[in-house]
């Protein structure tokens, strides 16, 4: 039976509070819960790319974004311990190709959106089970923040609460694929680091990337194959400015200014793509699928995949489609979006060498600034991809390369 809300959204961090934003400003009925207070760091990456940015800016957030002191990042450099590729001047109709804001800036600033659509917020709201009738999810039970038991009904729950969703397992969500941790990671923020924008950089088995953030602090991230954790977690900083040092001209930077925070670290990163959708549930964000840090792919997709999740609901509950094909959709269009970039992902994650392919177009980019630009815009999703790979392009750029060699 339908309760009293449309939705309820668990988790309003950056999957389920744009989620409940976009479904409020359709008109939905939401509740949005979370057992944390804003704002609220958590120790994550939070670097948005790809169509992430675009999505903000579509939606209105982005100069509110911008505005909380987060800069825009225009210049990318690519480094697989060969040479760097740097691209400068990636902007797209006035979107930097991306923005790197701090997560209780950014969770905040879509919880504040969320509300002024017209979604309710419950914060320091722990839920402790679901309400199911048969084998339909119809509602929360959880403990507001003065400790009162309390139950909610709506039509539709939706699980945004994370790798370890609740929900997912309730529900026991089936696993289309699944490949355990293959990384651990650490990272910390730097003052006076001189960071103009994001850079990659890949030695052995180690990869070291950095982006400009809040407050004028610089994120630096380092990751190892996950059989170096212990390694790794016996001597957090020796390892992590190893890893840094086989990057000099990075590690000058470092040095020349200072760490401004703690050792951060995460160990526990499975590569999860689960059925997102059942009778009166949904999944988004990484309750529907997490990946490795390696892409920075987080956070974008979940933007993303609110979107498509919210356009589904709506397109149910307004009886524009029904509802079960409406979600099977949302499914489908979520693993077409994904499954590339998810195993991708865990190649490179994987510290697996670069191919002969990837080796080539990198000797045919070096030193060509413009064809480095397209590059890295194509593959940022800021043009469409297949401008630049596309195989009369790619001839091109190897006659070139041919002639150059003459």
């Amino acid at each position: 039976m339908a309760g009293p809300y449309d939705v309820i959204v668990v988790g309003a961090r950056c999957a389920g509070a744009p989620t409940a934003m976009l479904l409020a400003r359709r008109g939905c009925r939401v509740l949005l819960v979370d057992r944390s207070r804003f704002p609220s760091n958590i120790a994550h990456g939070h670097f948005i790319h790809r169509h992430g940015p675009r999505r903000l800016n579509d939606w209105g957030l982005l100069e509110a974004l911008i505005a909380t002191g987060c800069p825009p990042v225009t210049t990318i450099t690519l480094d697989d311990g060969d040479f760097p590729l740097t691209g400068h001047d990636l902007m797209a109709a006035g979107v930097a190709a991306g923005y790197g804001p701090r997560r209780g800036v950014l969770d905040k600033l879509l919880i504040d959106a969320a509300v002024a659509a017209g979604a309710e917020m419950r914060e320091g709201f722990a839920v402790e089970d679901y309400v199911v009738d048969g084998d339909r999810v119809t509602g929360i039970r959880g403990r507001d923040h003065a400790g009162s038991l309390v139950t909610e009904r709506a039509t539709i729950t939706i699980g945004a609460d994370g790798r370890d969703s609740r929900l997912a397992r309730t529900v026991q969500a089936a696993d289309h694929e699944f490949v355990p941790t293959v990384a651990c990671w650490y990272f910390s923020y730097w003052a006076d680091a001189a960071v103009p924008g994001l850079e990659l950089y890949v030695r052995g088995e180690r990869a070291i990337f950095t982006h400009p953030t809040n407050d004028g602090l610089s994120a630096i991230f380092v990751g190892w194959p996950i059989a170096n954790h212990s390694v790794v977690r016996a001597d957090i900083e020796g390892e992590f400015m190893t890893a840094v040092d086989c990057v000099p001209e990075l590690a000058g930077r470092l040095r020349a200014g200072r760490r401004a925070e703690r050792f951060y670290g995460a160990a526990n990163l499975p590569n999860v793509l689960r059925k997102p959708f059942g009778p009166g549930w949904a999944l988004v964000g990484d309750a529907g699928c997490h990946k490795d840090p390696y892409l920075a792919l987080g956070i974008c997709d979940a933007l993303r995949d609110a979107d498509l999740l919210a356009e589904a609901i709506d397109a149910g509950l307004s009886g524009r489609q029904p509802l079960d094909a409406a979600m099977e959709s949302y499914e489908q269009r979520r693993n077409a979006a994904t499954m590339a970039d998810f195993r991708l992902n865990l190649d490179l994650a994987q510290f697996k060498p670069p191919d002969a392919a990837r080796r080539r177009l990198r000797q045919v980019l070096r030193g060509n600034q413009e064809a480095t630009r397209r590059f890295l815009m194509a593959r940022e999703d800021m043009i469409p991809p297949e401008t630049f790979f596309n195989p009369r392009n790619l001839r091109s750029l190897l006659r070139e390369l041919g002639a150059v060699a003459r």
